[in-house]
């Protein structure tokens, strides 16, 4: 008798939790969860690049003064200053306009993210105790990288990347 009631309780909370499953899955699909992640990464690159920039293809003097005083990769033996501050400011200012805005419209998709993934590396030894932070950017690309842009992407509009099967 106890262990018909035991099954019937455990069969009960099993299918409860199949419900709750199915329910989840309705709301997180793959493709919006895939477009989310792409917009989470891109957002923090997106303002850092925003604000490197005094007008078109012309840096802030922060930025520079950044580069050259403030920001030192701690490497063994270090820290180091970057190398030629104004051109290490002016790539990076570029790379974090232009990766996000793909990663956002979905294009090259896969490379943006492995882009991305790069320059949190890079951050992470210019800032070392944001690691909290990096480990999420970092999550987040991985998952990019794995699992691609998803249907809402130019990517998959125009073939670059084709549906798993």
């Amino acid at each position: 008798m106890l262990a018909q009631v035991t099954r019937n309780v455990w069969h009960a909370i099993r299918r409860s939790a199949q419900r709750v499953n199915a329910i989840i899955e309705l709301i997180a699909q793959p493709s919006l969860t895939q477009f989310v992640l792409r917009i989470a990464l891109a957002t923090p690159f997106w303002r850092s690049g925003i604000n490197k920039w005094a007008g078109f293809l012309q840096l802030n003097d922060v930025a520079v003064l950044l580069f050259s005083t403030e920001f030192m990769l701690h490497l063994p033996g270090g820290p180091y200053s970057f190398p030629i501050p104004e051109a290490t400011a002016f790539l990076v200012g570029s790379a974090e306009i232009l990766f996000p805005a793909l990663l956002v419209l979905g294009l090259v998709t896969r490379l943006a993210a492995s882009a991305l993934l790069v320059m949190t590396l890079v951050v992470e030894l210019t800032v070392p105790d944001g690691w909290p932070v990096h480990i999420t950017w970092a999550a987040m690309a991985l998952a990019i990288m794995a699992w691609g842009p998803g249907r809402l992407s130019l990517d998959r509009w125009l073939s670059f990347e084709q549906p798993k099967r």
